[in-house]
């Protein structure tokens, strides 16, 4: 696929191809999102979210068409994609609500004086964003820096163009000004003329860690403020004393909501020895039990990947995991059928010196470990490259927070992996990125911290 293009990974039609900005065309709309900062930086917070709020109540509104695209775009099933929207409305109406509460002036108590902080906008903030969520993660961006005062110019991935397109829409509609929210098509080259651009200032990236170095390095020469969001191969520890049918139910939801293409999925299944076999069985058999299917049938239990790139590149590293000493215990293979569908895979027997140790699978495969113990389940946890999200299953509570605690992550779930609310931060550290989103910590990302001090003092002499 080349550029932007819109392809059904279900039957592999394609809708159409979508044609990149010219250089004066780019131009126009930085002028615009620059202009119309000088003027939304003023508005209070309450006329702010009026439309915020619309935007919010329009994608309520639109849900069945909404969802149906993300559905023919990406291939996400149905239902989950309905979830999707809902929860990307519920983003925007949480700011809507606490923007105002969040950057509220903080007093400050000083040995001499008076002092506050004070948080203000400072402008066009650049989104890079990935198509796995193509809705939740333009919501996770736009709430929170356009109630903060910013202006958002936003590069969406190349699979997901009408998405994209349909976001802007929503703004425009809800009567956003020109250039509060604008959807770019534009080129690799074109984005680092964006980053560049002094009127821009603030970068926010939701992909890959090799995009991440790229762009967070062009950022730092910019002197420009970023935040990262780079995926993750994330644990999830079963301790002995597990209640292992909730266990169970929350290993396949971990492992292949969104088809398994989730940075904080469920990647890493690290079962203490005792019940390690059990487990084993019962998942195998559960994933087993996946019925592929066309994605908009409420029905289907296992949809397309993203696409056909991505089908093939999770091909090539579950060979490449098994040349290198890894065992495959289930699928494995592509589904013979139309489509970009992969079968549910179960890999064992991951030695460290396999490239598939340190890897991210971003789709239907589980790597599988057997530990003696607790601590061994820690070490393993944390012996990654990433630090985003995990979770530990025990019956025991206080054990699951004292393992949480000791996992080297942005994020870890006792019990569940609930990975996401509007009010709770999301993000990761190491390779993962850095910064956070969501939560109160999520508008404070792209924002000036003023200090304002007054003491009646004299100068020294």
């Amino acid at each position: 696929m080349m550029g932007y293009e819109s392809v059904n990974p279900f039957s592999g039609v394609s809708f159409g191809v979508f044609t990149e900005l010219t250089d004066a065309e780019l131009d126009s709309k930085l002028e615009a999102a620059s202009a119309c900062f000088a003027t939304w930086r003023e508005k209070t917070y309450r006329e702010r979210a009026a439309i915020v709020v619309r935007a919010s109540s329009l994608m309520r509104e639109r849900i069945d068409v909404l969802s149906r695209t993300i559905t023919l775009e990406m291939g996400k099933r149905i239902a989950e994609a309905r979830g999707e929207i809902e929860f990307s409305a519920s983003i925007l109406a949480y700011y809507a609500k606490n923007a105002e509460r969040f950057l509220a002036p903080q007093e400050l108590h000083p040995i001499l004086g008076e002092a506050h902080m004070e948080s203000s906008p400072i402008g066009i903030i650049f989104g890079v964003e990935p198509w796995n969520f193509p809705f939740y993660q333009l919501a996770r961006v736009s709430g929170p820096h356009l109630m903060a005062g910013n202006v958002l110019l936003v590069k969406h991935a190349e699979c997901v163009p009408q998405c994209g397109m349909a976001f802007e829409d929503l703004w425009r509609d809800a009567g956003a000004p020109a250039g509060l929210y604008t959807n770019l098509i534009i080129s690799h080259d074109q984005s680092a003329r964006v980053i560049d651009d002094p009127r821009v200032k603030g970068i926010a990236l939701t992909g890959s860690v090799a995009a991440g170095r790229i762009i967070a390095a062009r950022a730092g020469y910019n002197l420009k403020p970023s935040s990262m969001e780079l995926g993750g191969s994330d644990a999830f520890i079963v301790l002995e004393d597990a209640d292992l049918e909730h266990t169970l139910k929350w290993a396949v939801w971990g492992r292949m909501y969104n088809g398994g293409q989730t940075c904080c999925a469920a990647k890493r299944f690290i079962v203490v020895d005792r019940i390690a076999d059990v487990f084993l069985e019962k998942f195998k058999t559960a994933l087993g039990d996946l019925q592929a299917g066309d994605p908009l049938d409420e029905r289907t239990t296992l949809g397309p990947l993203s696409s056909e790139p991505a089908l093939l590149q999770l091909l090539e590293q579950v060979d490449l995991a098994v040349a290198k000493g890894a065992k495959v215990i289930l699928g494995g293979k592509r589904i013979q059928r139309p489509g970009s569908y992969m079968e549910p895979t179960i890999l064992t027997d991951i030695r460290p010196e396999n490239p598939a140790f340190r890897d991210e699978f971003f789709g239907p495969v589980a790597l599988f470990f057997r530990v003696a113990d607790e601590d061994e389940a820690i070490a393993l946890a944390n012996d990654s490259d990433f630090g985003l999200g995990g979770s530990v299953f025990t019956r025991d509570i206080a054990r699951g927070k004292r393992v949480a605690s000791r996992v080297e992550t942005g994020m870890m779930f006792v019990n569940n992996i609930s990975w996401s609310d509007a009010e709770l931060p999301f993000g990761g550290i190491k390779d993962s990125g850095y910064g956070r989103e969501l939560g109160d910590m999520g508008i404070q990302e792209f924002v000036n911290k003023k200090l304002v001090r007054y003491a009646a003092i004299e100068a020294p002499v």
